[in-house]
């Protein structure tokens, strides 16, 4: 089943249920893809779908940040929830294991042996992991190998 589809049966699956944080998640998620849609005249495929919820879990995680320096937990835990959510449309997520394993491979592939070259390693890490892992935890990964 196609990415959009599930969000439209889930979207109708929440509405019954009454689930209203669901409702609202998975409303935002379809406003987000209809909007670029519109914006650059193509229907999206899943990739760029996934793309989009990627950003939406980023912009989420930043929100919690800033609730945390706020001392805002109804928002803390409302935007966890809406994590929660979006996490369920992304393909598995990748351990750190996983990742340090690749980044190992892509340090070796480039020839980076020191923080200058953090640049092409991102580069050649990134599109093996995109939706997969967050780019904060792979930068993490990338600096410690390079230090």
């Amino acid at each position: 089943m196609a990415l959009k589809e599930k969000l439209m049966n889930d979207l109708k699956a929440a509405m019954k249920d009454k689930d209203k944080v669901r409702k609202n998640v998975i409303t935002m998620v379809r406003s987000a893809i209809k909007q670029r849609e519109v914006d650059e005249r193509v229907e999206l495929e899943d990739e760029q779908i996934i793309e989009i919820i990627s950003k939406q879990v980023k912009q989420k995680k930043d929100a919690i940040e800033e609730f945390n320096k706020g001392g805002r937990e109804d928002l803390i835990e409302l935007t966890q929830k809406e994590i929660d959510i979006l996490m369920e449309y992304l393909p598995r997520q990748l351990t750190e294991e996983e990742i340090d394993e690749l980044v190992r491979e892509a340090i070796d592939a480039v020839g980076a042996n020191s923080k200058k070259d953090i640049g092409k390693v991102m580069s050649y890490v990134m599109p093996k992991v995109k939706g997969k892992a967050d780019g904060k935890t792979v930068n993490k990964i990338v600096m410690q190998h390079l230090q």
